[in-house]
């Protein structure tokens, strides 16, 4: 832990959040006092973010689930108790939203002006203030508690030139489940590996961002790296599911030694503390420099400090991002961005065929057809099987267009992660179909992804 960090108030106790320390730590001991053994389910935990441990029972009988289907799902998934089930269950279709995660992972970029503020400035302070704050502002998104769609190996997304952002998304292995992606205007460009592990608790599933995420603004070439906290996922099956990131997000300038270190506060009883952020940006010599606070749910704002941590005379806090307007009663709870995502609107000339927007099982889920999108689905999950076989019989092995696997292995705290590399061939790809005369309708093309022709009848 760095000195003057925003857990500890500053080392010796002082600092502006020093007042914050043991309220954080009793919160992070309420949530471990949830109730166990709860309507003799063995294992099982329920907690209500806007009450307390007594409120329990009554929270277990709320949710989207019916009892018949919770009942039956409790029973079958209780062996998983303790794994990882990234990809070891299929899961049916009333719990997913109409969106993959390569969709998902572009949500990223519905801030990225913070990214071109953090180019354009000559503060190197600001610089990470306005970074921090775009990493900081896609956690409104993450709290959907719909789970999207795991993509297909050799599924894409593409985003062409959305607020001068052109992006890119590729699954890349399917076990374990990876996926890469690019971003770039003129002033950054955006690479990511993901490789999402988690531990599922019963009622309750973490989930760790193994992953490794890089931005390189282009004026003065400063690369940061981040490192995002884990994401607790409660109430999966009984009550309603909610959403927390507790723990530590940090910001590195692998250039100049400059961070950022932002402590998300856990849910405590009746909502106490969630959603709020706290920390400071240091320089090199891990001195505060400017502290941040904010609800990630709502704004982030900044004001310097000194060497204490303590406001600076004469200095006032500024707001530095704040939340969009989303749309009301919204069933996936999606922002307008989202839908922006999902849409054709968004997609450039000849898409690839490869593209999420094109998955029948997400495109039925969206029109409302459950039972089709469940049909789709099971029979995707079934091709890909059947072309992993084909593939072990020939001796083959599956090789990403859009991104290449390099020789780093990078740790993380979660685990070490095989990183992948945006290889360039997309924009050459891009440039030859931008100006293609082919108008085809996007909406006319069929999902395809595929290695081989079909193998599965």
């Amino acid at each position: 832990m760095a000195p003057n960090d925003p857990k500890n108030g500053g080392g010796g106790g002082s600092g502006f959040f020093a007042s914050l320390a043991s309220s954080i730590s009793s919160l992070g001991s309420a949530m471990t006092k949830s109730v166990n053994g709860l309507v003799g389910y063995e294992g099982l935990e329920v907690i209500n973010p806007e009450g307390s441990t007594e409120d329990a029972a009554e929270e277990a009988n709320r949710g989207r689930w019916k009892q018949e289907d919770r009942d039956g799902y409790w029973k079958m998934m209780q062996k998983y108790i303790g794994s990882d089930v990234t990809s070891m269950v299929t899961l049916p279709v009333i719990i997913f939203e109409p969106m993959t995660m390569l969709q998902k992972m572009a949500e990223l970029m519905e801030y990225s002006h913070l990214l071109d503020m953090a180019d354009q400035t000559e503060d190197p302070y600001m610089r990470m203030v306005y970074a921090s704050s775009w990493a900081i502002s896609v956690y409104y998104a993450f709290q959907r508690t719909w789970k999207p769609f795991n993509p297909i190996l050799g599924e894409t997304y593409e985003m062409a030139n959305y607020n001068g952002v052109n992006f890119i998304s590729e699954q890349v292995s399917h076990h374990p489940p990876m996926s890469a992606g690019h971003a770039e205007n003129e002033h950054f460009t955006y690479d990511c590996t993901s490789k999402l592990k988690t531990k599922f608790l019963g009622n309750s599933i973490d989930v760790y961002p193994v992953g490794r995420t890089r931005v390189t603004l282009k004026r003065d070439g400063v690369v940061l790296d981040l490192v995002p906290p884990l994401t607790k996922v409660h109430n999966l099956i009984f009550g309603r599911t909610w959403v927390d990131s507790p723990g530590e997000m940090i910001m590195t300038n692998l250039t100049t030694g400059d961070k950022v270190v932002l402590y998300f506060q856990p849910c405590g009883w009746f909502g106490s503390g969630r959603y709020e952020v706290d920390g400071y940006v240091y320089n090199a010599s891990e001195e505060p420099k400017i502290l941040m606070t904010g609800k990630w749910n709502e704004s982030m704002s900044y004001q310097q400090c000194d060497g204490e941590g303590e406001p600076l005379p004469g200095t006032e806090l500024k707001e530095v991002w704040k939340l969009a307007d989303a749309p009301k009663d919204d069933k996936y709870q999606y922002t307008h961005f989202a839908h922006k995502i999902n849409s054709f609107d968004t997609a450039p000339k000849k898409l690839l065929p490869s593209d999420s927007r094109l998955r029948p099982d997400r495109y039925a889920l969206e029109m409302g057809d459950m039972s089709k999108s469940g049909y789709e689905k099971s029979s995707m999950e079934e091709r890909q099987r059947a072309e992993k076989r084909t593939r072990e019989e020939k001796g083959q092995s599956f090789t990403p267009k859009w991104f290449d696997i390099t020789e780093e292995v990078t740790p993380t705290p979660w685990g070490d992660l095989e990183v992948y590399q945006f290889n360039g061939k997309y924009l050459e790809h891009r440039e030859v179909a931008d100006k293609s005369e082919d108008n085809t309708d996007p909406k006319s093309i069929t999902f395809n992804p595929w290695q081989f022709q079909d193998m599965s009848t």
